[in-house]
């Protein structure tokens, strides 16, 4: 922990601490509508520490509390928490290995992984990933707990408007990266598939659609990395 408060500014620790306050206020609302929807007070704690997964969870609770199988339940949120594969792709060095790389992949969701990939410097993107995730472990399943024992009084969570904070924490998050024009291109693409299959696919899905998009980055930055070492072939030819 003491490298960690090395390694990180100030700054970055003001961001980590408010991304981490949003997902608990998500947490009173994840947290009251388990309750109101039939589930006891500690499930949706229990989920949130040992899922730690906002999206999946939600998914889950709403299947259920709509009628639906838990085996349903469940099958949907795996492949909601697919989009973890590239995310792990995206950032294998900052896991660790061993137990360490155990307790690293638990934590890995859409904030701790937006917060490394914003940082210069492997020492940076660890730092920034386990403070984030391991805020996050914190906070979650407390927000859980505190909404599960304020939803006997708060029935109508929607009305808050408790939701739209944590997507408008994520998009604040991102602004930055979105300065390279590949990324942009890749982003808006998977907006555009995203919006396109909500008229005909389920809630949750449609995130996995987007993924699609990635190809073009991929493509993008590949091309972007060949021109750069032809270009260094190129001054490396003229030095001589």
């Amino acid at each position: 922990m003491r490298s960690l408060w090395k390694t990180l500014d100030r700054t970055q620790w003001r961001d980590i601490a408010l991304v981490c306050l949003a997902v608990g206020v998500i947490g009173l609302s994840y947290g009251a509508i388990a309750v109101t929807s039939g589930f006891a007070w500690w499930f949706p704690v229990l989920m949130g520490a040992l899922v730690l997964a906002a999206s999946s969870e939600f998914l889950f609770v709403g299947i259920i509390a709509a009628g639906g199988s838990p085996i349903a339940a469940v099958l949907a949120g795996l492949l909601v928490n697919a989009r973890h594969v590239p995310f792990g792709l995206a950032v294998p060095d900052v896991l660790g290995r061993g137990w360490k790389g155990l307790i690293g992949t638990h934590l890995m969701n859409d904030e701790t992984v937006v917060f490394a990939i914003a940082q210069d410097g492997l020492p940076r993107k660890r730092a920034a990933y386990w403070a984030c995730g391991l805020g996050i472990l914190i906070c979650w399943p407390a927000g859980a707990a505190l909404g599960a024992l304020l939803g006997s009084v708060v029935h109508d969570t929607d009305a808050l408007g408790l939701d739209a904070m944590f997507p408008a924490v994520i998009l604040a998050l991102i602004l930055p990266a979105l300065k390279q024009r590949e990324l942009r291109r890749t982003s808006l693409a998977g907006v555009v598939l995203a919006l396109v299959s909500t008229a005909f696919l389920p809630a949750g899905l449609p995130v996995l659609i987007a993924l699609a998009a990635l190809p073009l980055f991929t493509a993008a930055a590949a091309t972007q990395g060949a021109d750069q070492g032809t270009d260094r072939g190129a001054d490396r030819g003229a030095d001589r």
